[in-house]
């Protein structure tokens, strides 16, 4: 069957988590829970058809209940950070979570990805398909308006996990939604021999507080380069004060394509496994981060403890703090508007 559906568990408030099970002709399968939106599991062939799951996460609801960094969530109403907790909108401030040091981060201490979902399965013409639903009502973590969100997962034969985003506001409001799924193509081990592409030429240097000083800067000739591929390891560790700050990736890069077209973002590939993925986007950026902050006391999967650089992360965004950045692509949304955005994810091995 392309899709099924299991019992995954129930809340603490006593609300049951359903898991949907998207399978396509190749073997290709992902698992999708209605808590978070949580794109629970991802399994994929090898170049010997052996298959693994490529995704961090847990094996049980109860650990998602607990704190967790946000492993396959939905992120909203605002994806990355916001300084200090606070921006204003038409005149009016607003003050939000700082959950994160001095900063708010990915919604607040109740984000998108701590919510429940409405699930509607289907089969598309493109695939096995899960539509979320969630209202986010004004006021939910100090963000005005009432926000409509759909976020759509369809699992194609042609081997891509797209997600289509769309939202609507019955008064202005600031919107940027993402997906915060790990990534290991090898199943184990650390993510440092990954070789990665990012088709941005600039990138946006943060604070010690991982907060974007405004300011675009080139890649060229910083570890922050990858234009052409590289192992993920290969500067990680380099004598650069933004590396430092973040302990690694953590940072906005900036897409080099037309404004909300779609277009290649990202490639990464993984030898031992053959594994390939390539993103592309409607989206003007990328934050690329490298699991800096995982250190073991996790355990994943089958017990597996998640050690730093683990996993990582490809979330197509707008641009952190952007609410306090007048320069950076709007992230207002007004009831004369729709919010609409897509992301694809296409796997494929090589030989």
């Amino acid at each position: 069957m392309p899709i099924t559906r299991q019992l995954f568990g129930k809340t603490r408030e006593g609300f049951p988590v359903d898991l949907y099970i998207l399978s396509n002709k190749n073997n290709l399968a992902a698992r999708i829970m209605t808590y978070g939106g949580t794109l629970a599991s991802l399994c994929t062939p090898d170049r010997e058809g052996n298959i693994a799951d490529i995704i961090l996460g847990f094996d049980d609801l109860s650990s998602y209940l607990d704190e967790h960094p946000y492993f396959g969530s939905l992120i909203g109403r605002y994806a990355n950070r916001i300084a200090g907790g606070i921006f204003r909108l038409n005149d009016t401030g607003y003050r939000l979570a700082q959950n994160n040091g001095p900063n708010h981060l990915h919604g607040g201490k109740i984000g998108f990805d701590k919510v429940m979902w409405d699930a509607s399965p289907c089969i598309s013409p493109n695939g096995p398909q899960l539509t979320l639903n969630y209202l986010s009502h004004a006021g939910e973590e100090g963000y005005p308006g009432d926000l409509n969100v759909q976020v759509v997962y369809t699992l194609t034969d042609n081997d891509e996990l797209q997600l289509d985003y769309t939202a609507t506001t019955n008064q202005t409001t600031v919107i940027n939604l993402t997906n915060h799924t790990y990534f290991n193509l090898a199943g184990n081990g650390t993510i440092l021999n990954h070789i990665v592409q990012l088709a941005a030429e600039r990138f946006l240097p943060v604070d010690e507080t991982l907060i974007p000083t405004g300011e675009l800067r080139s890649v060229q000739g910083t570890p922050m380069d990858f234009t052409k591929p590289v192992a993920i390891g290969e500067f990680i560790k380099a004598e650069d004060n933004q590396l430092q700050y973040a302990k690694g990736y953590d940072h906005n890069w900036i897409l080099t394509k037309n404004p909300n077209a779609m277009a290649f973002a990202a490639r990464v590939y993984e030898e031992t496994s053959g594994r390939e993925l390539t993103l592309h986007t409607t989206q003007p950026g990328i934050q690329f981060y490298t699991g800096n902050l995982l250190d073991g006391t996790l355990r994943g999967k089958n017990g597996k403890p998640y050690a730093q650089y683990s996993g990582f992360c490809l979330e197509t965004q707008h641009f952190p703090d952007s609410p306090n950045h007048p320069t950076f692509p709007s992230t207002v949304l007004t009831p004369n508007d729709q919010y609409r955005h897509t992301t694809v994810y296409r796997f494929a091995v090589r030989s």
